[in-house]
């Protein structure tokens, strides 16, 4: 029963995505164009590289508000490393270490020291995003060849910039992520073992589950995803500044759900993520193309996350029943 509401639900998403292509496809004559189809894979590139790692988070019963935080301070040490002369395989090295490093933080406090997870991350939002603007003293980090003397400069910038036969760079970057998190969500023990833990955590305790050490665990993937999501940004448009990612939790948050995966843990499916960061692009995308206020985007996603969840609870009380 639950798998078929699942199923039903996740073809409920889908036809969605279809209705908005339509609608906007309908509505907008630059909409359907390989130019702006390609545009909208770029633009939901980095938003669905760390909804990957929040679909385990949320799996796990958890939520995290500091991925957009992580973010920017990893991209920032990463550039400011850069412009000071540190090679750029070690700059980029410490900035994914230092985005693991503040997601474990997160796992701890929530899950040793027993801290909600809204409260914690909430808290490191704050300190990520203040010790970020400390770095760059509100200031553009940039990132060229005449202030970043590298000899594979070049071969960073394209991971951002570049293009194989037309596709981003970044959106394969994309795409290889989404089959990771594919392969450890539903092909691994890990992955049942995020269902397990946030379905019924006293359940798989008692099946010598260590519900503390994967819940960690997957905080250090969202802090990992969303400093690899940060430098391929900086990649992008070859500067960060101490404001970037403000607000992309919600994003994030709300793909996720749209998706399917339950606020309450225990399911999820990293093909619905998929589709929720596709309708998240393709709105934000139709919005602008229609010239309709950018303000309605925030609007619309306050509204679809409320409605997702309520989906999600009324649906649980049905099984319940």
């Amino acid at each position: 029963m639950m798998k078929t509401k699942g199923v039903l639900r996740g073809k409920g998403v889908f036809a969605a995505l279809i209705l908005l292509v339509l609608f906007f496809s309908l509505t907008s004559p630059h909409f359907f164009k390989v130019s702006n189809l390609i545009n909208v894979l770029r633009q939901i590139s980095l938003l669905g590289i760390i909804c990957m790692s929040m679909t385990m988070v949320i799996t796990c019963g958890e939520i995290d508000l500091s991925v957009g935080a992580i973010y920017c301070l990893s991209a920032i040490l990463a550039g400011t490393c850069m412009v000071h002369g540190v090679n750029l395989i070690i700059a980029v090295a410490i900035a994914l270490t230092v985005g693991t490093l503040f997601g474990l933080l997160n796992g701890i406090l929530v899950t040793f020291c027993k801290i909600p997870a809204m409260i914690v991350t909430l808290g490191m939002m704050n300190i990520a995003r203040g010790t970020a603007l400390l770095i760059t003293e509100g200031r553009i980090i940039n990132i060229s060849s005449r202030n970043v003397k590298s000899p594979i400069l070049s071969s960073f910038l394209f991971f951002g910039q570049g293009r194989i036969f037309t596709i981003p760079v970044m959106t394969i970057c994309f795409l290889g992520i989404v089959i990771i998190s594919w392969l450890i969500y539903h092909k691994s023990l890990l992955g049942f073992h995020y269902k397990a833990v946030g379905g019924n955590p006293l359940a798989a305790q008692a099946s010598g589950i260590n519900g503390r050490g994967i819940k960690t665990l997957s905080f250090a993937f969202n802090g990992l995803f969303s400093a690899f999501a940060g430098i391929l940004n900086m990649a992008f448009l070859s500067n960060i500044q101490g404001t970037s990612g403000q607000g992309m939790e919600m994003n994030v948050i709300a793909a996720v759900i749209i998706g399917g995966t339950s606020l309450s843990g225990g399911e999820g499916s990293i093909i619905g993520t998929l589709i929720g960061v596709l309708i998240i692009g393709v709105l934000n995308n139709g919005i602008v193309l229609l010239g309709v206020s950018p303000f309605l985007q925030t609007l619309i996603i306050g509204i679809v996350i409320i409605g997702a969840v309520a989906i999600d609870t009324w649906s649980k009380r049905g099984r319940k029943r």
